[in-house]
């Protein structure tokens, strides 16, 4: 880049980083798709599942929707984030009857009343694997 070239100018592809954690890759691999993509001061993370690195889907709703939340994380800190920097958050849910519960798994790790996110909660009728109960999906801002 020439000194008359600015970053901003860069074409957007080059300012665009795929993050894959540790325990992650596989995921990347076999479905080819990246856990999140940073783009200059945004992370967009793509759905996270209550599944384990072996991608076995968690078993019991309230495990499942923590493992959602601690795969969150996972992807969040690969980027050098944390929950508080979540900025928007949707989740989707096979049964909008489970709100309540996943509202209190949630709360453990959205605990910052000054850095709440914005976040809207959909039901679905399906998601990606058998046996999924609800998928969270995020963009944070990258301190």
């Amino acid at each position: 880049m020439d000194e008359s070239t600015s970053a901003r100018d860069e074409p957007l592809m080059q300012n665009r980083v795929s993050v894959v954690p540790a325990g992650m890759k596989n995921l990347h691999e076999k479905f080819r798709y990246s856990p999140a993509v940073r783009s200059g001061d945004l992370l967009f993370l793509a759905g996270q599942v209550g599944r384990d690195e072996d991608l076995n889907v968690i078993e019991g709703k309230e495990a499942q929707f923590t493992q959602a939340f601690e795969n969150l994380k996972k992807v969040l800190a690969a980027a050098g984030a944390t929950m508080d920097d979540v900025v928007d958050m949707v989740s989707y849910h096979t049964d909008m009857r489970d709100l309540g519960l996943f509202i209190q798994v949630r709360d453990r790790y959205v605990t910052n009343a000054e850095r709440y996110p914005a976040w809207t909660a959909l039901g679905v009728t399906a998601l990606a694997m058998p046996g999924l109960f609800a998928e969270i999906r995020c963009t944070a801002r990258l301190p």
